[in-house]
């Protein structure tokens, strides 16, 4: 079973013209960790997801999962 954590991050960023530094200050964390965050070279704490999900105003399943996201455009089963 994968401990891998997905998450639609950036696309939220992007969406909302929010820089990684713009993020990590809001959320008191090192820029580059946003990165990792992002690239899934990193699972956030329990506590740090929910405060992302917060910033972003969406429920947390919203930001992250265990399975991956589906292409935006792609149609589900």
């Amino acid at each position: 079973m994968s401990e891998t954590v997905y998450n639609r991050i950036a696309l939220l960023r992007a969406e909302r013209n929010v820089t990684r530094r713009q993020l990590a200050d809001a959320l008191g964390v090192h820029y580059q960790t946003v990165g990792y965050l992002e690239r899934g070279e990193y699972s956030p704490s329990l506590f740090l997801a929910l405060r992302i999900a917060e910033y972003f105003g969406v429920p947390v399943e919203v930001v992250f999962s265990t399975s991956p996201f589906p292409r935006i455009g792609e149609r589900t089963a």
